[in-house]
């Protein structure tokens, strides 16, 4: 499990023990982006005590979302990582639904399985009215540019088989804040491989400082047309399923 930090100091010991109290044995690679709390020396104090299966990568610095996730594609596929699941540190994303996510991938033979905030209704929690409202519309515009049937485009709670990260041409991605979450979806969907939404709840964090900004949500509206765009001459190799 890949889970990019900056300034999570408040969150990441309990998030390290959580992921490891789970009946199903998860590895996970922090990836930390030089963040002035000292995160990655809380990381570092707790790999002696969970060998094996934590692990840390240091960067120089603040250099995006998607970055981070790439990065840590790369290495869970230099490690031979069949499943890798993306998840946010502040405990939006319930660590009790990865197992779920896991079984969508394993029983439903999913590539790609969602913890999707709308496939059910609306399960957000703690987020002001307009926040929602733009999450849902942003989900809304995607479906209509892209034609992904995704109720939700935008999350970020996933788990994928590694055979998609190995189609997916992971140089040719674009979008680098939250619009990275929507390319990597439209990438798997335009090659082929299945996709299963895993109705979660979501809660905004209670601690730490949200990353979220108009800029990275500017990105995601103007970068989508121009994924689009790019899709009408690309060449989609299909998976086999």
């Amino acid at each position: 499990m890949i889970i990019p930090t900056y300034n999570e100091k408040e969150n990441v010991e309990k998030m390290i023990r959580k992921v490891f109290s789970l009946e199903t044995v998860f590895h996970l690679l922090i990836i930390d982006d030089n963040s002035p709390d000292g995160t990655a020396s809380i990381v570092k104090k707790l790999q002696s005590e969970f060998p094996e299966k934590l692990h840390l990568l240091e960067r120089s610095g603040k250099l995006g979302l998607g970055t981070a996730y790439l990065a840590g594609f790369r290495w869970a596929l230099d490690h031979q990582y069949t499943y890798i699941f993306e998840m946010d540190c502040d405990f939006s994303h319930n660590p009790d639904d990865l197992e779920r996510l896991y079984q969508a991938c394993i029983t439903e033979h999913a590539g790609v399985a969602i913890g999707s905030r709308y496939i059910s209704g609306i399960n957000v929690i703690n987020w002001p009215l307009g926040r929602v409202i733009m999450s849902y519309m942003a989900s809304v515009y995607v479906r209509l540019v892209t034609r992904m049937k995704i109720m939700d485009t935008t999350a970020g709670f996933k788990c994928y088989h590694r055979k998609v990260l190995e189609t997916i041409n992971l140089d040719q991605i674009r979008l680098k804040g939250y619009g990275f979450q929507i390319e990597m979806k439209f990438k798997a969907w335009k090659h082929g491989f299945k996709i299963v939404e895993v109705p979660i709840i979501f809660t905004d964090r209670k601690e730490g400082t949200s990353k979220m900004s108009g800029g990275i949500f500017n990105e995601a509206l103007w970068g989508v047309l121009k994924m689009k765009i790019r899709s009408w001459f690309t060449k989609f190799e299909q998976a086999e399923q």
